[in-house]
C-alpha cells in the first residue's frame, strides 16, 4: 500500500484542510506529495513530483520554486532517477528545494528526468549541449520542464493555490547548471534563480570572449540556431540572480567529457581560466557585472562542495526578498 502522502490526485490536500473562515487562508495539516504520470500530450515525457507544503496558504496568490533533479549517476532505469528525485523532495533528509518551500510556504516541483548510461555524454541533469540536441523522449528538457510548470500551476489552481507565471529556480551542482542555463534559455519566465557549487562557471550573456565565439552551453553565440529565439537580453537583465561557491570546492566539471567537450573545455581554459577558483570564478562575476545582470555572488570561506544552515539562511533570505518580505520571512 502507498503511503498516503504520495498520493496521485488531490484527495488528500482536500481532506486536510483546516476548518476556517472564508476570509482566512487555509493551510494543510501535513505536507501533501503529488507524483504526476508524464503527459506526452501536454508536452512532458517524464513525471514529476509537487510538493505541497504544510504552510502553504490557500487563496493567495503565491509563486511555485522548481528544483531539477540531479542523481548525481548514470542509469539508464527511470525507476533509479525517481528515488533520487523523490528523496530530494520528500525524504528523510530532503533537499534545499524541500526546506526552502516549506519555510517560504509555497509548493515545489521537481522533474524526474533520466541521465541515461548508454548515451552518458548527454548529461540530461545540468541541461548541456548534448542535451539540448537530444532527440525523442530527452528532446528539449527545458520546454518539457515548461510545461510540467503549466500542468502543476492548473492542478495548483484546482486546489484554490493560485500562481504567479514566473517561477522561482535553485540548484546545486548539476542542477545549479541547469537553472542557471534555463535562465538564459527562458528568462521571461523566471522570477529569480539561485545556484551553488557550478564549478566557477556559468553561461555568460554575451557571444563571443577575446574574439572566439562562446556557444551553449557557455555563451549565447548559436541561441537561434539551437533554439529557435533570440537571447532576450533585457528579460535576463530583469532576472534577480544567486550564486555562490565553497572556498574550498574542487568539483570542476570542465574536466570531464560528460560535461564538457574538448572544443569547450579549450575555449574555458584559454579564455575563462583553467583555474576554477579564483580565475574562473572571478572573469564569470566580472562578465555578469560588465552585462549589467542583476546577479549576487558568494564565496564561503570553509565550504567544499556542500552546503551548511549559513548558505541555507542566505538562499531563504534571498527567495524572501523576491516575495517582499524581510529575511526572517515577515511581510514588509
Amino acid at each position: 500500500m502507498k503511503p498516503l502522502l504520495f498520493l496521485t490526485t488531490t484527495w488528500l490536500w482536500l481532506l486536510t484542510i483546516h476548518n476556517a473562515q472564508a476570509s482566512g487562508p487555509l493551510v494543510a495539516k501535513a505536507d501533501t506529495l503529488l507524483r504526476i504520470e508524464a503527459d506526452p500530450a501536454k508536452g512532458f515525457n517524464y513525471p514529476y513530483f509537487l510538493l505541497i507544503p504544510r504552510k502553504t496558504p490557500r487563496q493567495q496568490t503565491l509563486y511555485l520554486l522548481v528544483e531539477p533533479n540531479n542523481t548525481g549517476a548514470i542509469n539508464d532505469t527511470l525507476a533509479v532517477h525517481e528515488r533520487a528525485a523523490r528523496a530530494m523532495t520528500n525524504g528523510p533528509r530532503g533537499g534545499l528545494g524541500r526546506e526552502l518551500a516549506r519555510n517560504l510556504g509555497i509548493p515545489l516541483l521537481t522533474p524526474i528526468f533520466p541521465r541515461p548510461a548508454q548515451q552518458w555524454k548527454i548529461y540530461t541533469h545540468a541541461l548541456d549541449k548534448d542535451a539540448m540536441n537530444a532527440k525523442g523522449p530527452m528532446q528539449r528538457l527545458d520546454l518539457q520542464l515548461l510545461r510540467m510548470t503549466e500542468d502543476a500551476r492548473a492542478r495548483l489552481q484546482s486546489l484554490q493555490i493560485p500562481t504567479q507565471p514566473q517561477l522561482l529556480l535553485n540548484g546545486f551542482s548539476a542542477s545549479a547548471s541547469f537553472v542557471n542555463r534555463f535562465t538564459a534559455l527562458h528568462p521571461g519566465r523566471v522570477k529569480a534563480v539561485a545556484g551553488g557549487g557550478l564549478n566557477g562557471l556559468l553561461i555568460l550573456p554575451v557571444e563571443k570572449v577575446q574574439g572566439a565565439a562562446l556557444p551553449y552551453p557557455l555563451g549565447i553565440a548559436n541561441l537561434p540556431s539551437l533554439t529557435g529565439e533570440k537571447f532576450q537580453r533585457r528579460a535576463y537583465q530583469a532576472v534577480t540572480q544567486f550564486y555562490y561557491m565553497g572556498a574550498l570546492d574542487d568539483n570542476d566539471a570542465a574536466a570531464y567529457d560528460d560535461a564538457y567537450d574538448e572544443g569547450e573545455r579549450q575555449l574555458i581554459y584559454q579564455h575563462l581560466g583553467k583555474a576554477m577558483q579564483p580565475d574562473r570564478w572571478v572573469y564569470c562575476q566580472q562578465t555578469y557585472q560588465s552585462q549589467k545582470v542583476k546577479a549576487t555572488f558568494k564565496t564561503y570561506p570553509g565550504i567544499g562542495h556542500a552546503t551548511d544552515m549559513v548558505i541555507f539562511n542566505d538562499l531563504l533570505a534571498f527567495f524572501n526578498a523576491q516575495l517582499g518580505r524581510s529575511a526572517d520571512g515577515k511581510p514588509r
